[in-house]
Formats: structure tokens, sequence, C-alpha cells
């Protein structure tokens, strides 16, 4: 049995432990990092999974960020222990956290992905979102958590104010 909860500031260095384990050494030289630098992820959103005994299972985090001004959630990343991979997790937070974000008023959600992986949750290109370089356009995907959330935006990602 697992239980899902907002990831606290006491959470945060097991979580980026969680991602290191997870994600290839340099991870935090991606451009997607220079738009998280400084801001911390958003409280609620960001949630962690633990088992029973406490230890952490997965973790999922949101940021917010701006496309041509208009506010938008940067998901990611999301890490599920090797221990834990194949029984759900990852898609567990997914849908979890993206019916919160949506209860909680946000249109929509943006991330940097595999398509055929986050097409299962509704994500699709956005090929009309630039990510700060040297992002590949290919894996810029979103997702509307209100209809018509990503019609008509267009142009670059930039850091939340």
């Amino acid at each position: 049995m697992l239980e899902l909860r907002p990831e606290t500031t006491d959470d945060w260095w097991e979580v980026e432990a969680l991602l290191d384990l997870c994600f290839a050494p340099g991870r935090e030289a991606l451009s997607s990092y220079r738009l998280r630098d400084g801001i911390p992820p958003i409280p609620g959103l960001s949630a962690v999974a633990r088992d029973e005994s406490g230890i952490l299972a997965g973790a999922i985090r949101y940021w917010p960020v701006c496309v041509a001004g208009a506010p938008a959630l940067l998901l990611g990343p999301i890490a599920v222990h090797p221990t834990h991979q194949g029984e759900g997790l990852g898609a567990y937070l997914m849908h979890n956290s993206l019916a919160v974000a949506r209860a909680d008023g946000w249109d929509r959600v943006m991330l940097v992905g595999d398509a055929p992986y986050y097409a299962r949750f509704g994500f699709e290109r956005l090929d009309h979102v630039q990510m700060p370089p040297p992002t590949n356009p290919d894996r810029v995907l979103g997702h509307e958590l209100t209809p018509g959330a990503w019609a008509n935006i267009a142009g670059k990602v930039t850091r939340a104010p």
C-alpha cells in the first residue's frame, strides 16, 4: 500500500536522490532546469508516494512557467524507484496530479518527454511552443486541462514571474 501526499521541503533531498537514481548524470543541464532555477515546485501539485515503511517510491513535480505570456504548468520530473516500476505508480502519479491541477484551476500543462508514452495521458505535440535550446521540438508536449487551453498559444516558454 502506498500513501500519496504533497511534497514538503523535508522531502526535497530524498526526491533529488531518487531523481539522481532514475535519470542520467547531467540531468540538471537540461534547458527545463533553467526554467526552474530558484523557483520552488508548486505546493500541493508536487507529490511523493511512500510505502508502508515510509520509503520513497515515487515523486512528481510541477513548476510554473509562461508560454507567450500565458501561465502554464511544466510537469517534471516524474520518477518511480526501480523497485516499484511496472506497478502503475507512474500512471497513478500522473492521473492524480492532473486531476488536482484541474481542480486547482490550471488550464494547461506541458512537459518535455516521449510522445508515445505521454499520449496515453492526453499529451500531444505543441508545434507552436518553443522550449529554450537545445530541446528537441518533437518532445515538447502539452495537455489541456480546460478544453481549448492551448488554442492560439504560440511562442517561447519563459520562467514564471
